[in-house]
């Protein structure tokens, strides 16, 4: 049978009370998935509403997207049909927004622990961010009265893909208490009760079908290899993403078995990334240790500015900045996904879903 998920739900259309109401996605999570909420947060030191952020997608400009182009749950979503959840903090949510397109909490900087990312002052952490999901089912609730809301949101698909700023914007960091309050282990159990609990209060919610994305392999991103003395990958980080993927991996398995009608999956691609990253020239890139995005030899450089300096061939790069994969290798991860999962289209073909790939525009310096 094939578990048409979260992102791969059946695409129908319920009419509620004069309202085809469409099955929609309601996405949480950090950077990886923010399409916007960030920069309408003004005292957040997250951001990616500068140029080069966004160049390969939509006009060019910044749209909130700490990527070039596109997220991994913007490529899924876009392939199998289903249409593209809204930033919280967009400037155009109302209820049929919600109900057309669903809402995408994530927020850059944020974890799945309140103290996470701190320093970046404004930033949902995912609690914050299932108190805002509480406030949009009130205003469903008042729209097309409370029966048909449960049915609206209990066929909703869901995603939580947080779980890396709680490593590497807390536990690794020492200006943070967590990293001297626990080992390992007693960290990454810390996470998984927390994590737990959300997904309870979700499930509560009328969260039924739902996917956790696990983490990929951090101590390879750019920023990581920057910090070391040998420029190489560092190994505890990306073995707290094994600890955190393995034992999500158990969590959910014993959770869908206790919670009514539960369907939770666990998204993981790590060895796929591994993969990418140990052997780049295998998928069609040539570089996997430093970002498309760079201020000249500075390193890190820990964002990407007007002033940077891009690579000549973004989809040769696996990373866009010091944190974020391109397009190019989102694309592969969801492709992945798609495969594993055995995704297929929601609908027959027709989908006004924005394109699947962009056209990459040239770079800032290229005649």
């Amino acid at each position: 049978m094939k578990y048409l998920l979260v992102l791969f739900i059946v695409l129908g259309l319920n009419s509620i009370d004069g309202y085809d109401c469409k099955i929609v996605q309601f996405i949480f999570g950090d950077s990886l998935s923010d399409v916007g909420n960030n920069r309408n947060l003004p005292r957040s030191l997250a951001q990616a509403n500068l140029p080069f952020y966004g160049i390969d997608f939509g006009n060019g400009l910044p749209n909130g997207r700490f990527t070039n182009g596109r997220t991994v749950s913007d490529i899924i979503g876009d392939k199998i049909g289903l249409p593209r959840p809204v930033a919280f903090l967009d400037p155009s949510m109302n209820e049929d927004v919600i109900l057309a397109n669903g809402v995408n909490y994530a927020s850059g900087g944020g974890g799945i622990l309140n103290e996470t990312g701190g320093y970046f002052i404004q930033r949902f952490s995912l609690w914050k961010q299932i108190e805002l999901f509480q406030g949009t089912q009130d205003i469903i609730v008042a729209k097309i009265g409370k029966k048909e809301a449960d049915k609206f949101f209990q066929q909703a698909g869901y995603v939580v893909a947080l779980g890396s700023n709680d490593f590497i914007n807390n536990y690794l960091m020492p200006v943070y208490s967590d990293s001297w309050k626990y080992t390992d282990q007693t960290f990454v159990d810390y996470l998984m009760e927390t994590l737990e609990s959300q997904l309870r209060v979700l499930h509560s919610l009328g969260a039924r079908k739902l996917m956790v994305f696990g983490l990929g392999p951090m101590g390879c991103i750019p920023l990581q290899r920057a910090l070391s003395l040998d420029g190489k990958c560092q190994n505890k980080a990306s073995s707290l993403a094994v600890r955190f993927n393995k034992a999500a991996t158990t969590m959910l398995k014993d959770l869908e078995t206790k919670l009514p009608n539960a369907s939770y999956k666990f998204g993981e691609a790590y060895d796929l990334v591994n993969d990418v990253i140990t052997n780049p020239q295998k998928y069609g890139f040539d570089n996997s240790d430093s970002p498309c995005c760079s201020f000249y030899r500075i390193r890190p450089a820990l964002t990407c500015i007007p002033a940077s300096t891009l690579c000549k061939d973004r989809s040769k790069y696996v990373f866009w900045d010091e944190y974020h994969p391109t397009d190019k290798a989102n694309e592969l991860v969801a492709n992945f996904l798609i495969k594993r999962f055995d995704f297929m289209r929601a609908d027959d073909g027709t989908s006004d879903a924005p394109s699947l790939a962009p056209d990459f525009a040239p770079s800032p310096d290229d005649n």
